[in-house]
């Protein structure tokens, strides 16, 4: 039974979902912009947004906690130096989706994600 148990499985296993997620997370904050499926976009948005909160405080405990995430120097880099300083004063919501239509392979419905410009 799936009782109280959320998240978006998307037709994966665990470790290859983990894996996409991961990617998808690092692609995001490196490029501030992807293109992807809106299933895949929905399941990334909290993930993302709990770094960037994290992000916050720009200290050793916070950066070992994204960089055991993101395995990734340069996006933990990225999040730590200029992200989470930008999105310091906001309470939420750092991220966009925009929906652009189905793809013309399999008329899946496809989506930028993209982080909102900082006031």
């Amino acid at each position: 039974m799936r009782h109280r148990k959320k998240g978006k499985i998307l037709g994966r296993k665990r470790g290859p979902r983990d894996a996409l997620f991961k990617n998808l997370a690092v692609e995001l904050i490196i490029h501030e912009k992807i293109k992807t499926t809106l299933a895949k976009a929905k399941a990334i948005c909290p993930i993302v947004e709990r770094l960037i909160t994290i992000s916050r405080d720009n200290n050793l405990v916070s950066f070992r906690r994204i960089q055991s995430f993101l395995q990734n120097r340069q996006a933990t880099k990225k999040i730590l130096d200029t992200l989470g300083p930008r999105y310091r004063e906001r309470s939420g919501g750092c991220l966009r989706i925009i929906k652009i239509g189905r793809r013309q392979g399999d008329a899946a419905e496809m989506a930028i994600v993209e982080l909102v410009a900082s006031e």
